[in-house]
């Protein structure tokens, strides 16, 4: 499975992005599905996930209520839908491929390249 994460860009005020993931691959929808983002001298931190069917999900905190998540399985695809950017949601974010209940950074089986997303002070 290969992952391409697209749709980062600079947002002011109140703004909203949409990050797409285009994934390559037969087994993509045996996969859960996640939105990580890191900052320079910190981990990776899980934004969102969603399970292989889109019937679960989960966020940070810090995202509840502005972010969601979804994927279509019929086009191989994965998004995360953010609005209200505050400038700490400035990282680059990266989309990745794993095991419902074991995305962490250690766990996650495919990773895409990231695509920044930047929210001014």
């Amino acid at each position: 499975v290969q992952l391409q994460a697209s749709g980062g860009g600079l947002q002011q005020a109140g703004g909203s992005l949409r990050l797409s993931c285009a994934t390559s691959g037969r087994t993509f929808s045996t996969y859960a599905m996640g939105w990580f983002r890191q900052v320079p001298g910190k981990e990776p931190e899980l934004v969102a996930g969603i399970s292989w069917n889109g019937d679960r999900t989960t966020y940070a905190d810090s995202v509840k209520g502005r972010f969601t998540i979804s994927r279509d399985n019929a086009k191989n695809t994965m998004s995360l839908q953010m609005s209200s950017l505050k400038p700490e949601d400035t990282a680059v974010y990266y989309c990745a491929a794993g095991v419902w209940g074991r995305m962490t950074r250690d766990e996650v089986v495919y990773w895409g390249k990231g695509t920044q997303v930047t929210r001014p002070h």
